[in-house]
């Protein structure tokens, strides 16, 4: 199938770092493009696996790493916006492609001949007959495994089988995603009193008025739900009736039974990833998820997950204690709620520490945090500057983008080194939560520089009114910042192994370890600046907001493992231990949250399986566990930074070359121990989350 050449995506961008031409691209441009992709990769394949020559590095794993060109630019540009700027036109063909994606894929890893060059170049290599570079090493035993994880020793009917299993899967993922979209859309809180209000921000309220509007809700006020459980604005609501309607529509999202409902989608999809698992030989999913991480076995997760959450759990029933002690003096009966929790602890938190949300937000411009905070920390870490490029557009008018220039060398001219692409703004066709994408990966094979996006979802004030932000947004900021450094730093020559191409478990770590810049008392002071009198913060507020890091702790580590530890437990059933009826997920997730020892009421978890998207429309399966894994490993980092001077360019420097540089070129373990000198250890993380055992 040839492109038309009309289509955009018929040949690479001519727009500088080759970012996708948006202005040029339209919805019905991308299931042509994502055809004719795939049987463009087929024929390149097909000419790899026939080849008569011997196999090198060469004419297999290089031939491998350049085809897909077309299909690569594709995909990216079309989960990026499937993503972040959705249409119904969209999820369509996202839906009805998504198998044809699978089999695609799995007509690739099931080809017994690509498979017998790729294992040929392996044993020539052992047997001392082949010199492989050490990326082209690293990449020959990650094809081998993903041969095998993919069924080329199957079979022909399981292989068959597989096939199936794989598409029906993809399919389920999109529609789980779609029906969350829609269904956390149309479960906002519409209040027709303002003063049911009462607590939030007044630029909060206006911008509740501006969503409802937009809704159709004239003269109302729209509280729209974020993906996780605990909802932002319960924290500032004063009354407790109002705090419950949110806190109830956050948590029976996916359940009610209509149009939305995400049960039957999420049952078939556990029931799938077990049966594809059992085929391949694995006990279950987690097993064959977990294979594939630096974890190697649910055995090391169950263990880190089980030895976190006793102390976590007893630390939550503490902060719930002290919470019940303030709820009951205005309420001597009332037993505390999930939806008293963030409203409680905000208080605790004013009094003890003389600080809250509302207190810091004006201090919080969205530009000066990005600017003087973000940016700032990047360039004095890695030397990088950033400007922006009103000439170049994204694919929503709210996109921003910049320019990134590199100076390898303090001293050195600045280079361009790729764009960065922001969307910080929620909308009706964005899902929840805050993530990074690629649009181009660096690779040196194709001389391609990188361009990379942020996603968040920050309410959109009304036009001329400034966006401030909680402090937990703020961190997101720096957390998915870390991720497009991940993109923007990467310095390997095969596309595969680029930037954040690790393995999952392993790929929230640099993220992470860029939150510690946020709380930097040199950073903090550079950009919490009151957005209208350009006061500094007071510097007793930051010297608080540093002591008070641990607070809510107990609460924070208990919601997070919640989530960890039901992801587990969908994930560890073996087929016939699916719940069959939508009627048992409640059941099933109440028991599995008991038995973990983590079912306090109060702290629900971060995500109930209804709306759990990270693990049933998108990529953490059995995986959710990765940042508490991860974590493990920033907490180390972080003592390293403290202990060779904290913010200084070389230490950003020596964090670039030894880890964010290297990508998926090597094993990630062995980037970690070069920068540390050693495995990590866990007790900076107990000390971090106070769970010290």
């Amino acid at each position: 199938m040839t492109l038309d050449v009309s289509n955009p995506f018929a040949a690479p961008s001519t727009l500088p770092y080759e970012l996708p031409d948006y202005s040029a691209i339209r919805e019905e441009h991308y299931e042509p493009a994502l055809r004719a992709g795939m049987a463009e990769q087929r024929q390149e394949v097909e000419a790899i696996a026939t080849s008569s020559e011997p196999p090198t590095a060469e004419n297999t794993l290089e031939a491998l790493e350049r085809s897909g060109r077309l299909l690569t630019r594709v995909l990216h540009a079309f989960f990026n916006q499937v993503s972040a700027d959705a249409t119904p036109g969209l999820e369509d063909v996202y839906e009805r492609l998504s198998p044809e994606l699978a089999a695609h894929r799995d007509a690739i890893y099931m080809d017994a001949r690509l498979f017998a060059r790729v294992r040929a170049l392996a044993e020539a290599a052992e047997a001392g007959d082949l010199t492989l570079a050490p990326d082209e090493a690293w990449l020959v035993r990650t094809l081998l495994k993903d041969f095998r994880r993919s069924g080329i020793e199957l079979d022909a009917d399981s292989q068959a089988e597989l096939r199936r299993l794989n598409g029906r899967i993809t399919e389920l993922e999109a529609v789980f995603a779609r029906l969350l979209l829609a269904g956390e859309k149309a479960s906002g809180v519409v209040v027709t009193d303002v003063a049911e209000l009462e607590g939030l921000p007044d630029d909060a309220i206006t911008a509740a008025a501006a969503s409802a509007a937009s809704q159709g809700h004239e003269g109302a006020w729209l509280v729209d739900l974020q993906l996780p459980t605990q909802q932002d604005v319960v924290s500032s609501l004063a009354r407790r009736d109002v705090r419950e309607r949110v806190q109830r529509a956050s948590e029976s999202r996916g359940a009610h039974g209509d149009d939305n409902d995400t049960r039957s989608t999420l049952l078939e999809l556990a029931r799938l990833r077990a049966e594809r698992a059992r085929l391949l030989g694995y006990e279950h999913h987690a097993a064959y998820v977990a294979e594939d991480a630096t974890a190697q076995t649910t055995d090391a997760v169950n263990a880190m997950l089980g030895r976190l959450a006793p102390a976590a759990v007893a630390n939550a029933r503490a902060e719930g204690a002290e919470l019940t002690a303030l709820l009951h003096r205005t309420e001597p009966d009332a037993g505390l709620r999930a939806s008293d929790w963030a409203y409680l602890s905000e208080a605790v938190r004013k009094e003890r520490y003389s600080l809250d949300d509302a207190l810091l937000r004006p201090y919080l411009g969205l530009e000066r945090v990005v600017r003087d905070g973000v940016f700032e920390a990047a360039h004095r870490l890695y030397g990088l500057s950033f400007a922006e490029r009103d000439d170049l557009v994204g694919y929503h008018p709210d996109v921003r983008v910049f320019e990134v220039f590199d100076a390898p060398e303090p001293g050195e001219k600045d280079q361009g080194l790729g764009l960065f692409l922001a969307d910080w703004y929620t909308r009706a066709s964005k899902r929840g939560g805050a993530w990074m994408n690629n649009l181009v990966d660096q690779n040196h094979l194709h001389g391609q520089r990188p361009v990379v996006v942020n996603n968040l979802n920050v309410v959109k004030p009304p036009a001329g009114e400034p966006t401030l932000l909680s402090w937990d947004q703020v961190i997101t900021l720096f957390h998915e910042f870390g991720h497009a450094l991940h993109g923007l730093l990467s310095d390997v020559r095969q596309p595969s192994q680029s930037g954040t191409a690790v393995p999952r478990d392993f790929v929230e770590y640099p993220s992470q370890v860029n939150e510690m810049w946020a709380w930097e008392p040199e950073i903090l002071r550079s950009y919490a600046v009151h957005h209208v009198t350009g006061e500094p913060m007071p510097a007793e507020w930051i010297d608080t907001m540093l002591a008070s890091r641990q607070f809510n702790e107990g609460f924070s580590t208990t919601e997070y493992l919640a989530a960890a530890l039901l992801d587990q437990a969908w994930h560890q059933l073996a087929p016939d231990e699916v719940p069959t009826s939508v009627d048992d997920v409640a059941a099933f997730e109440a028991k599995a949250l008991a038995a973990a020892g983590v079912d306090y009421a109060p702290v629900p978890p971060r995500y109930r399986t209804t709306y759990f998207n990270h693990i049933f429309g998108s990529g953490y399966s059995a995986g959710y566990y990765c940042y508490i894994w991860s974590e493990v490993l920033d907490a180390d980092t972080v003592e390293w930074y403290r202990e060779n001077g904290g913010l200084t360019r070389a230490n950003g420097d020596a964090f670039r070359r030894r880890l964010l540089a290297r990508g998926g070129a090597q094993d990630p373990l062995a980037s970690f121990r070069d920068l540390r000198g050693r495995d990590a250890e866990i007790a900076p993380l107990l000390a971090r989350r106070g769970l010290d055992l």
